[in-house]
């Protein structure tokens, strides 16, 4: 689309990486998420729930603004995230088949914290030998507590030529809008790649007291909480 004439279009706020309450270690429903992306400027985001693309659909189904359904799956080399998403790509594959199964897709692969020494990302060795087939790495995740693990990252995806992103990975509604891409309109994958190329990354890190968050999430549904409109 467009900007109207004589007018510039402003830039979309991206944010690639967050989750709502159809993750055990989330807790945004889906509306409570959609009134903070409004409140914080969001105007596009991945939904990017645990192994499930649930959450991306109902605020797919609410939002007023863009969604790209996707999902955060745990391989057996650490976390993937699939982006433009049709179908739910099943956890504890290999990495290469997780990749697979998300090209199998028309979908983009972004390697989320991907040097996070606290949490499931592929590791230098991993994003070394997984370059080739990944589009995305995220070098400003808003939820990494050590800041050096970012700028490895970022490092990283420099050396081997691939886009770095900066993202919230909220799994709370307080955290949405820490971190984001500002980048142009696109109409699909492959224009989303090369808004990004040319985007600007914003954001700083969240407190690392929001984990606590997700362990009381974690532990609520051991306890026998399930979303409200599972």
């Amino acid at each position: 689309m467009s900007a109207a004439p004589g007018r510039e279009e402003r830039p979309l706020r991206l944010d690639l990486h967050s989750h709502t309450y159809y993750s055990p270690d989330g807790i945004t429903s889906p509306q409570r998420f959609v009134t903070a992306c409004q409140r914080k400027g969001i105007t596009c985001v991945a939904v990017t729930d645990h192994n499930t693309i649930r959450g991306a659909l109902v605020v797919k189904e609410i939002a007023p603004f863009r969604v790209i359904v996707g999902a955060e799956i745990r391989s057996r080399e650490g976390e993937i995230i699939g982006l433009f998403l049709s179908e739910e790509v099943p956890p504890d594959l290999s990495a290469q088949e997780t990749i697979e199964r998300i090209r199998a897709q028309g979908g983009l692969v972004s390697l989320p914290h991907p040097l996070d020494r606290f949490r499931g990302g592929v590791g230098a060795e991993g994003l070394a030998r997984l370059a080739p087939l990944v589009d995305i790495v995220e070098v400003m995740n808003a939820r990494i507590t050590v800041g050096r693990d970012n700028e490895e990252a970022a490092r990283l995806a420099e050396k081997h030529g691939l886009i770095g992103v900066a993202v919230s990975d909220a799994h709370s509604p307080w955290e949405i809008g820490r971190a984001y891409v500002e980048a142009a309109s696109f109409e699909g994958p492959q224009e989303l790649l090369e808004a990004l190329r040319r985007g600007t990354l914003v954001g700083r890190p969240s407190t690392p007291l929001v984990h606590l968050i997700s362990r009381y999430a974690v532990l609520r549904r051991k306890l026998g909480w399930k979303p409200v409109d599972a």
